[in-house]
């Protein structure tokens, strides 16, 4: 994952920003950033938020609170070191959407609400606490203009209190949902240092962007403490009665087994501009990857080394300055940290990915990209049937398409962001999904534009409007295709005001109020979008 963060600045700034909404909706944040010394040496920046809502969902609230201090060094003329950190704390009862018949399926019993919480709504029973740190440091120096030297660093914990409620059956009668209970405290720590050199040169009329670079990571999972499953009392779905003691007797305990993975990898790219239109991109990464699962007194007890060349090939050609037209191949490792409801370790996802595309400049501030595409994955984590609590690898998945977007301002003040995707996601290899199965939640056909005009000139410049719409087709509910999720075009507008240092928006999602469904899991798993949703948020900038 590359995570862009917000870095100091020179000059000072700052921004604070307030929300409110629907469903007892309330946020606020924070960026402040400047110099801390008269040479503008030392540069800082802080941002932070805090956010909670009550949701649509009964007794489903959720709270986050996020900080993140940065500090930069500007050593010299060419060298710099910024340092980062980041916390985060979220707390939220757990979800798990609702049945498939009663939703998106006919059941005899009527509809099942939308807000209907199939939990338990105490503490003790629902309770789900994610607390990401992230600390590192980046490091940059430049040899001269055309070399230079780049570290990073980063080291972040999780720490995850998590009472999963899972349902496991609806009966006959269509209304009694079966439910059990995963309570467990588990924790992971990473680390990854990552070294490369990024340089320029020529041989002979033809120019070369050289990147060489090595990266070494090491990633702990472990349980901070008793991880077990619980029998919890089924439920009526259309008539529930909460009880504080729906929890019953203790039935299995998974035993504290940590799995340690370390990888090396060694990535080298070259671009090379063979004329000014004409441009190549050769490169490849190759990776070592080990796991080793161990018992509660450190032993290990089950171990595997997984290596891989991934290559990656690119060309772009340029007909006129506003047309380019490109096609890349290439291929992906990524180590799968975890095991399995059965404690077996995961082999590593790969991936491989074909594409051809142009791109095409209408105007200075309006551009659209075309492109044809096939990525086929092996050993792709998806939630396990018998506990989603747990994951099972998949044998292959192909998906193939074509994407068309456009993005820019058609006129002063008028922008434009828009998009459709047609994609074929499939089952290609497996031995428990019949192959040629539709991946769940993935449509055939999405379509997406949004656009905004704000007013230049008069006593009303700076008042704006938007609108958009988002319409997602049929798609299939589980990797088993037995129910599938209907098509909906949800709309959602905004108004804002921009005038100085002030700013104000009011911004409405599903704006008539359509009842649609996001994504499944299962059949009974079914996740309902949100109702017409309505924030108003202020800020100022000084």
């Amino acid at each position: 994952m590359n995570i862009v963060t917000k870095q100091p600045q020179s000059i000072p700034f700052y921004s604070i920003e307030g929300t409110i909404g629907s469903f007892d909706t309330y946020g606020g944040s924070i960026d402040f950033t400047g110099p801390l010394n008269d040479d503008r040496t030392l540069l800082y920046r802080l941002n932070a938020s805090i956010f909670r809502t009550d949701t649509f969902v009964d007794f489903f609230d959720t709270e986050r609170y996020f900080i993140a201090p940065s500090l930069t060094w500007l050593m010299g003329k060419n060298t710099q070191l910024t340092l980062e950190a980041e916390y985060s704390e979220q707390r939220q009862p757990n979800d798990r959407g609702l049945p498939a018949v009663g939703t998106v399926l006919p059941n005899p019993n009527g509809k099942i609400p939308i807000n209907r919480f199939i939990g338990e709504p105490f503490s003790e029973i629902d309770k789900n606490n994610r607390r990401p740190l992230r600390i590192g440091y980046n490091f940059e120096h430049r040899f001269n203009e055309n070399w230079q030297l780049r570290n990073a660093f980063n080291f972040s914990y999780l720490s995850v209190e998590q009472n999963s409620l899972f349902p496991s059956a609806l009966l006959e009668d269509n209304r009694t949902l079966e439910r059990g209970l995963v309570i467990s405290k588990f924790a992971q720590q990473a680390y990854n240092l990552d070294t490369n050199v990024v340089g320029n040169f020529k041989t002979g009329s033809v120019d070369h962007k050289l990147l060489f670079g090595i990266d070494l990571s090491r990633d702990v999972s472990y349980n901070e403490g008793r991880v077990f499953f619980r029998e919890l009392d089924p439920i009526d779905i259309f008539n529930p009665v909460y009880r504080r003691d729906s929890a019953g007797a203790d039935l299995e305990e998974i035993p504290n087994e940590p799995t340690i993975s370390e990888g090396l990898g060694i990535y080298l790219q070259d671009q090379i501009a063979l004329f000014d239109n004409l441009k190549l991109v050769l490169g490849g990464r190759f990776d070592i990857v080990t796991q080793t699962l161990e018992n509660a007194q450190g032993e290990s007890i089950s171990f595997q080394q997984d290596e891989a060349f991934s290559p990656r090939i690119g060309i772009v050609y340029q007909p006129t300055q506003a047309v380019s037209l490109y096609a890349n191949y290439s291929r992906s490792f990524q180590q799968v940290t975890g095991t399995s409801l059965d404690r077996r370790l995961f082999e590593p996802e790969r991936g491989t990915q074909y594409e051809v595309g142009m791109k095409v400049d209408w105007t200075k501030n309006l551009a659209s990209t075309l492109a044809l595409y096939q990525i086929t994955r092996s050993n792709v984590l998806t939630s396990d049937p018998r506990d989603p609590n747990f994951s099972i690898q998949t044998g292959e998945q192909r998906s193939r398409g074509i994407e068309l977007d456009i993005t820019g301002e058609i006129a002063p003040g008028w922008k434009i962001i828009g998009g459709y995707a047609y994609t074929d996601a499939r089952v290609t290899k497996d031995n428990d999904i019949p192959e040629g199965n539709r991946i769940n939640n993935v449509p055939e056909h999405a379509f997406s534009l949004w656009s905004t005009y704000e007013i230049q000139t008069g006593n009303l410049q700076g008042l704006g409007f938007g609108l958009g719409l988002f319409y997602v087709g049929e798609r299939e509910g589980d990797l088993d295709n037995s129910f599938s999720l209907p098509s909906y075009l949800r709309t959602d507008a905004a108004l804002f005001y921009r005038r100085n240092n002030f700013r104000a928006a009011l911004n409405v999602q599903n704006l008539f109020d359509n009842e649609y469904f996001e994504a499944g899991e299962s059949d009974l798993r079914v996740f309902p979008g949100a109702p017409r949703t309505v924030r108003f948020t202020l800020g100022w900038q000084f």
